[in-house]
């Protein structure tokens, strides 16, 4: 199989308009993940990886955007939609196929929840002491009526069980709760949330069937506001998660949140797709998604509200605008780093080749950096961001640095 057939095959990835070039070199390492243990010491020991960590408290770094698999066979709750392991869908079967090796989890009864768990747990010890995760919950599907459809759902994490992680392991994972504001309950989930140490509100709308423009958000985004409580939504193309409605994505449409008084973390820099440029009406042009967030960005009045987290940056299929992220120094100061584990594991989404082809990456770095993802895919997407350049700019601490950002303020 060849790069672009399975770009195309794996379009719920979004990667099916390429990546940033190298095409002769994918796929870079292969197509699974070789799931191996712990970092010999002379990788760990490597001067280089010794120097990602220069400059920074480990205890305020928190990846603030990891997701939380499972399949309720440990009593979770955590469910994927059968479609996922059926022959009739072969593109979210292999969706999910990816992501279980991704995060190394055993299917074996009873195993999914906890293995993929362990897991992490063993990324994390691979890290710095006092790193920590935040474990994303995500809600069902909703209709307009406020009730869970799971049959327009694909995968769901009650909050109930990111918090039970979370707290079950308190030296390792931080949680965002998942809480669709057309709920009935939305509003009390929320003081739940908050009082069970929620970090942040998880949202990916076309997959949630959200309208962040819509009037019926209001009480949510006032509820938010009181809380000091961020919003993480994914903002452009969403094919990683299929289904609903594309256009909730725009960027544009956070603003109503922000005007309401809410901190928003827009995904990954909205750095794929299109959008509706609906600020020259209601037919306006279709213009680049990263484009409309970066107006947003650059709009005064949201300087204290708009943020974005630049998990998923370097895959192929956005790297194309990380030379631009990086060059905004304006916008560091509110940038926060996320890797979207577990997707550092599906192997032929990333090429530290192609950074390098780039200019981003010393090439002396990649032969490091491909060792590293074979052990732990969190370190890697973590010392990655930390040695990328554009000339002398490079992401500063403070994007790493993101505990400040989420914990209450005093």
């Amino acid at each position: 199989m060849n790069r672009r057939q399975f770009l195309r095959s794996t379009g719920v990835f979004g990667l099916a308009a390429g990546g940033a070039g190298g095409w002769k070199y994918w796929p870079e390492q292969g197509l699974t993940n070789p799931c191996r243990a712990d970092l010999p010491d002379a990788v760990a020991q490597h001067p280089l990886l010794q120097s990602v960590w220069a400059g920074l408290d480990p205890a305020q770094v928190w990846d603030c955007h990891v997701h939380l698999v499972g399949s309720g066979d440990s009593g979770s709750g955590a469910w994927f939609s059968p479609d996922m392991d059926s022959m009739w869908h072969p593109l979210l079967r292999m969706q999910k196929l990816f992501y279980m090796n991704a995060g190394c989890v055993h299917e074996a009864p009873g195993q999914l929840d906890r293995s993929y768990v362990a897991r992490l747990l063993n990324l994390v010890e691979g890290m710095k002491p006092g790193f920590k995760t935040m474990l994303l919950a995500f809600d069902w599907f909703h209709d307009e009526n406020g009730q869970p459809d799971p049959k327009r759902s694909i995968f769901h994490i009650p909050d109930a069980y990111a918090a039970q992680v979370a707290h079950a392991h308190p030296d390792a994972f931080e949680w965002a709760a998942s809480i669709h504001p057309y709920r009935a309950d939305c509003v009390e989930a929320l003081h739940t949330a908050v009082q069970g140490g929620a970090r942040a509100i998880k949202w990916l709308p076309s997959a949630m069937g959200i309208d962040p423009l819509s009037p019926r958000c209001d009480p949510f985004y006032a509820a938010l506001a009181a809380a000091d409580l961020p919003i993480i939504s994914h903002a452009g193309r969403e094919l990683a998660v299929q289904g609903g409605n594309q256009d909730f994505g725009n960027p544009l449409r956070l603003r109503r949140a922000m005007d309401h008084g809410v901190r928003v973390v827009v995904a990954h820099c909205a750095s794929d797709g299109d959008d509706q440029d609906t600020d020259q009406g209601a037919n306006g042009p279709r213009v680049k998604s990263f484009a409309l967030f970066a107006r947003l960005m650059d709009e005064p009045r949201y300087a204290d509200k708009l943020h974005s987290d630049i998990s998923a940056l370097t895959q192929l299929n956005r790297a194309w605008a990380l030379k631009a992220v990086l060059q905004r120094a304006d916008w560091h100061p509110r940038l926060l780093n996320g890797s979207d584990y577990p997707l550092p594991g599906i192997m032929p989404l990333f090429s530290v080749g192609d950074m390098a082809n780039m200019g981003l990456l010393d090439p002396a770095a990649v032969p490091v950096l491909q060792e590293v993802r074979t052990h732990n895919p969190l370190l890697f997407d973590f010392a990655l961001k930390r040695l990328l350049r554009a000339g002398q700019l490079q992401f500063p601490s403070s994007v790493f640095e993101t505990r400040r950002f989420f914990e209450p303020k005093k």
